[in-house]
């Protein structure tokens, strides 16, 4: 259903000049009751100045009587041609001021770790543009040297179900051009249930890799061979020399 335009201010003008019920107003304006309630006793939306819906299209006055005859009756928002199409309306995703400065980072971390997504594609999760992604990928820009690579998801840029449907639309499209993936890239690909159900294999480091059937029998007998430390130092007596200079 659509909105009306400054719904909070409009719901506190409905507030003000009507006797439609918290619920008629909290359907019509996108809020909840209890909000539409908190706008009655003062609580919310205080110093808001209430925007008129009859006076600025939205709604005409025979709507509202019908409404507060019949608090059963929702309030329906007038047709607005020159609103049609408007929330389809295409461009870079609006990013608040607070979070622009995680932008850069946020490219980082696509780039590195999804090196398969188009430019277009990264530009819509976090809302940048493609010069700024292109300096990214290039290693030229003015801060490359203090960025880090942090998750979009993390710093709220995007949803986990916008990355995950993009890296797998360009997977697929990778696919279909028949362009080879690394092994780095392929497990990048998969899903959590995939990584966790693939099968476990023993690898053998790799110093010790193609030594398996080594055997180790030589060396043991070479080690056989070399003499104890105390066949050095058992020399044979001197009991004769000893005698020939006593006489």
């Amino acid at each position: 259903m659509a909105k009306p335009i400054m719904a909070k201010a409009t719901a506190v003008w409905l507030v003000d000049n009507t006797t439609l019920s918290f619920k008629q107003i909290a359907a019509f304006c996108g809020l909840h009751e209890l909000e539409v309630q908190g706008i009655a006793d003062g609580d919310v939306a205080a110093g808001v100045r209430g925007f008129d819906p009859v006076a600025n299209n939205q709604l005409t006055a025979d709507e509202i009587k019908k409404a507060e005859a019949n608090p059963a009756q929702p309030l329906s928002l007038k047709f607005n041609a020159a609103a049609v199409g408007e929330e389809k309306r295409r461009g870079p995703r609006y990013t608040p001021l607070s979070k622009r400065q995680d932008r850069p980072n946020s490219i980082l971390w696509l780039v590195k770790f999804h090196p398969e997504l188009a430019d277009a594609q990264i530009a819509k999760l976090v809302g940048t543009t493609k010069p700024t992604i292109q300096s990214i990928r290039e290693r030229t820009h003015w801060n490359i040297a203090n960025m880090q690579p942090i998750d979009p998801v993390a710093l709220g840029l995007c949803k986990q179900s916008e990355l995950d449907a993009a890296v797998q639309k360009a997977s697929a499209k990778r696919a279909a051009e028949g362009s080879a993936m690394s092994d780095d890239e392929r497990r990048k690909l998969l899903s959590t249930e995939q990584s966790l159900g693939a099968d476990s294999e023993s690898k053998i480091p790799t110093a010790i890799a193609g030594l398996e059937g080594f055997s180790f029998a030589r060396e043991e007998e070479e080690d056989r061979s070399v003499p104890d430390a105390d066949t050095f130092f058992n020399l044979p007596d001197n009991d004769d020399d000893d005698e020939d200079e006593d006489k």
